[in-house]
């Protein structure tokens, strides 16, 4: 929590831009952070206290400047309004969300390096989130990485973690890679996990499971009416 006086020195939300106004480097770092957001709007769909940013401004008091920003690809916030105030969040700006820090970011990492490794790195260390998740699909080999990284904050220094996906028990989540159809295209995609491993579902894929789900019972039904000498096409009413 930040002393008083030093929040009424700090710039609000209002007076700070939105974001830096970068471009993404592919589409996929606008994608997969949305399927991420989409998928914990399903998963925490009763839940009012988090915050999932996708390309958003983080404003801190941990860097040389409070108006210079980190920004993410995405990031996950636990403990906070679900709409500030009732509002959509123009950036996340830390002394206006009591101190709370992202429990989570994620860098997807672009066709130049942008410091995923290093710069990034050490300003999330310093802000003190705890998990920090590098995708690296494509230029992993060049930069000497693994294509998915999870690392943990542990006495200010982020360890890399083992294991895929990896379960977090802060947030009650795990995180790895899946094959997914989004749009009608497969690809690779990050996804949310349970505590056994087990992939959670989109609202989509769920209602499919369903959907086959009933269509194999009526049908084990049916061949057992069939067993019997009966032919489920002529029940009668």
């Amino acid at each position: 929590m930040l002393p008083s006086e030093l929040k009424q020195s700090l710039p609000s939300s209002e007076e700070l831009p939105c974001s830096d106004d970068t471009p993404v480097d592919n589409e996929d770092q606008n994608l997969l952070p949305n399927v991420l957001l989409f998928l914990l709007s399903t998963i925490w769909a009763e839940r009012m206290d988090w915050y999932f940013g996708v390309d958003m401004a983080i404003y801190h008091t941990t860097g040389a400047n409070p108006r210079v920003p980190v920004v993410p690809d995405g990031f996950l916030s636990v403990g906070v309004e679900r709409r500030k105030g009732g509002k959509s969040r123009r950036s996340y700006v830390v002394w206006e969300e009591d101190g709370v820090v992202p429990i989570l970011t994620l860098e997807m990492v672009s066709h130049s390096p942008g410091g995923e490794y290093d710069e990034k790195l050490n300003i999330y260390a310093g802000l003190g989130v705890l998990y920090y998740v590098v995708y690296n699909p494509e230029f992993w080999r060049r930069d000497g990485h693994q294509p998915f990284e999870v690392y943990k904050l542990v006495n200010g220094v982020y360890e890399l973690q083992i294991g895929e996906p990896f379960w977090m028990p802060e947030v009650g989540l795990g995180i790895g890679r899946c094959q997914m159809t989004f749009g009608n295209v497969p690809q690779e995609q990050l996804a949310w996990f349970d505590q056994r491993g087990d992939r959670y579902l989109s609202e989509a894929e769920a209602e499919r499971q369903r959907t086959e789900a009933e269509r194999r019972e009526k049908e084990r039904l049916a061949q057992h009416l069939r067993s019997l000498g009966i032919d489920p096409e002529r029940l009668p009413e």
